[in-house]
């Protein structure tokens, strides 16, 4: 990892918890109002409220599919956009206030969606999913060899494939320029790019930059500066991305002979869920997402893949205000 600066400029020991309760918080939204929301793998969607309160907002799903929420997107009504990231199966389900669950994307390009484990709202009003992988069990994708992952788009002219042969897809983020989709391949561990068109398309890939060992991109979010900050599982790393690649390293909170034997699984074609679920750390739980809350934007505020809670810590620079920010509870 020729590019990355071993500077450390925050401590996970000083992070601040946040929520309790809470089943594999995986993504985080942050709005002005001081409202928390974040995936639950009790089927919902759980709302931390600035006064301190939780509620879940969870239901049955069509034909008692039992919600396995991995990516959310807050809607102007209120109500959610949340990715199944079952077993087997996928799909994007619109969950309500109340519980209710209802589809919202099942298939594209004729076939049934797999497992899927991103959803991102735009100011067009199109939507932009990630399927990880085609292979099953999703394990099987944690190899540097998996090419499998797609986007999807979903617009006015319906919902269709429109990047594919991806790195094990995770989340992907709008630059705020508004010109390029940001998405990271976590088991190509490449953090990649597309031109955005005006038709909704996405040009050919670039290649912002590549991660060096234990690092294994999940979530991003950009700060007003442009550079993007990406946090890695299993490594429990947070690395700030500049626009020509450069990488800071930021924080980190793992053991060191447990990641050289993630590493060893990884390089053999090895690596199994044992790996990511193993983790060893003094504060943080694998964390997966960030956003950018408080008034200021300026409180990172992290989900974690084994966490019941979320974990927040003082950022140098302030987070680009999201497409829900200014969005009523």
């Amino acid at each position: 990892m020729d590019s990355l600066s071993s500077r450390h400029g925050l401590d996970a020991l000083a992070a601040t918890p946040l929520g309790a309760g809470l089943v594999r918080p995986e993504c985080v939204l942050a709005t002005h109002a001081g409202d928390l929301f974040t995936a639950d793998w009790r089927g919902g969607v759980a709302h931390l409220r600035p006064d301190g309160s939780q509620v879940l907002y969870a239901g049955p799903g069509p034909d008692g599919l039992e919600l396995k929420p991995n990516g959310i997107a807050l809607q102007a009504d209120g109500s959610f956009l949340v990715t199944h990231l079952g077993a087997s199966e996928g799909g994007v389900f619109r969950l309500s206030r109340d519980g209710g669950v209802t589809p919202w994307l099942r298939t594209v390009d004729g076939a049934d969606l797999l497992p899927t484990n991103f959803v991102l709202l735009d100011r067009q009003g199109g939507a932009w999913v990630t399927v990880s992988t085609r292979l099953q069990p999703r394990a099987l994708g944690y190899r540097r060899s998996c090419n499998d992952g797609f986007i999807v788009r979903v617009d006015a002219r319906g919902a269709r494939i429109v990047a594919d042969g991806l790195g094990y897809t995770n989340e992907v983020a709008l630059h705020p320029g508004g010109h390029w989709l940001y998405v990271n391949e976590t088991f190509a561990r490449r953090l990649s790019r597309f031109a955005l068109r005006a038709n909704g398309d996405l040009g050919v890939k670039e290649e912002v930059c590549e991660f060096g060992p234990a690092t294994f991109p999940d979530g991003l979010a950009f700060d007003e500066a442009g550079d993007v900050w990406v946090v890695s599982i299993v490594s429990n790393r947070l690395i700030r991305v500049a626009p020509n690649g450069h990488q800071d390293l930021w924080l980190e909170d793992a053991d060191a002979d447990h990641l050289a034997g993630v590493e060893a699984a990884f390089e053999a074609g090895r690596m199994d869920r044992t790996h990511l679920d193993g983790i060893r750390s003094q504060r943080l739980r694998n964390i997966s997402s960030i956003a950018f809350a408080g008034p200021d934007r300026r409180t990172g505020v992290l989900g974690c893949l084994l966490g019941e809670r979320l974990e927040t810590l003082r950022m140098p620079v302030a987070g680009v205000a999201p497409i829900h920010w200014e969005y009523g509870t």
